[in-house]
């Protein structure tokens, strides 16, 4: 966690035009991805999130809802280069990041060890079944998620930029898994679930799929654009009050004192001061996503679940009682307070506002 450092932050011509060009991108996004993938709209803007605020996902869901087909998709649309893991029990690290093989100038005679690259260097990564692997490979992916590089036979190498890890997990079939460990599940900044969709959508989906017809995807952004607009998403003034909002949020997941009842009835431990710094990235991301150049608390509440559901340990009693995670988080938003006194209220903005560079 870096320090954060607050600044006063003014909005310039060209950053509200930059505003106005990702509204419309992320329209367009939403366009041009329905010709693949039916319905799932909160999970698509989720997975925008992350990307626009410089984060990994985890994707959550049952075979047979399109996950890799939509990651896919997106990678399309974005014009961003893309490589898919199969995560498996034989796996070894070098199969992600690569490995080091001697190689023989047939000119010379000499021989020199040249680096071969794994799949890990794409702009998106998708890691699909990350808990069928160990954990020794496991570890391989957090330095590239963490420091976005990767050191083999003491050489860092680095990943291009932009770079992402959208990793799938089956939540019912669970034998012969390896969980992960909590430290690298906080290393994704959102953790999205995947449902079944309605009758209509399951009506259209079998209709898409079983006709001849394949749809193509227009190219919306490039790389160079997503990197611009992140930088847009850090620049996004909030207010201290929204701020404080998302600070309540996470610290009442925590068992000290003054926290709800049902916190120290059902939570074992609770999140820490990374899932502040994510829901206020986060709600950055949507606020430019709709359009809005400040964030409010209901960017902050939209982010919540994604952001806390894997940071949040419920002990035997919610197990018992058939509580999730999610449930925690819903009573939280019901249990944490809005202050009111602030200009939110009356929907104007203080004139001046901080924001935090936040890592």
């Amino acid at each position: 966690m870096s320090d954060v450092t607050p600044e006063e932050v003014r909005p310039s011509e060209g950053d509200l035009a930059a505003v106005e060009r990702l509204k419309d991108a992320f329209s367009r996004l939403k366009s041009e991805m329905g010709k693949v993938i039916v319905g799932q709209h909160n999970v698509l803007e989720e997975l925008l999130i992350a990307i626009f605020a410089r984060g990994h996902c985890l994707l959550i869901g049952v075979p047979g809802l399109a996950k890799t087909l939509m990651i896919h998709t997106l990678a399309d649309a974005l014009n961003l280069s893309y490589n898919r893991i199969q995560f498996t029990p034989d796996l070894m690290p070098s199969d992600i990041t690569g490995t080091e093989v001697i190689q023989e100038d047939k000119a010379t005679g000499v021989r020199q060890f040249k680096f071969l690259r794994g799949p890990i260097f794409a702009n998106i990564v998708l890691a699909d079944e990350i808990n069928r692997t160990p954990p020794k490979t496991q570890a391989a992916l957090l330095e590239a998620m963490q420091e976005r590089q990767v050191t083999v036979g003491g050489e860092r190498h680095r990943l291009p930029d932009p770079f992402f890890v959208l990793a799938t997990q089956n939540p019912i079939e669970q034998e012969g898994t390896y969980p992960l460990p909590e430290a690298q599940l906080d290393r994704f900044m959102l953790n999205i679930l995947v449902d079944y969709p309605s009758e209509d959508e399951e009506l259209d989906i079998v209709r898409l799929t079983t006709s001849v017809f394949r749809p193509s995807v227009t190219k919306i952004l490039s790389g160079a654009d997503i990197l611009s607009l992140q930088e847009l998403v850090r620049k996004v003034p909030i207010a201290d009050h929204v701020s404080r909002y998302a600070i309540r949020l996470t610290r009442n997941t925590r068992k000290t004192k003054d926290v709800p009842d049902f916190i120290r009835d059902y939570v074992s431990w609770g999140a820490g001061p990374r899932a502040s710094q994510y829901l206020v990235l986060a709600a950055k991301a949507r606020a430019v996503l709709h359009g809005r150049y400040h964030v409010s608390t209901d960017d902050i509440r939209f982010v919540a679940g994604p952001v806390l559901r894997h940071r949040i340990i419920t002990n035997f009693n919610a197990e018992a009682e058939g509580l999730r995670p999610d449930d925690i988080v819903a009573r939280l938003i019901e249990s944490v307070p809005v202050d009111d006194s602030e200009a939110e209220q009356s929907g104007k903005l203080p004139k001046i506002f901080r924001s935090a560079n936040v890592s």
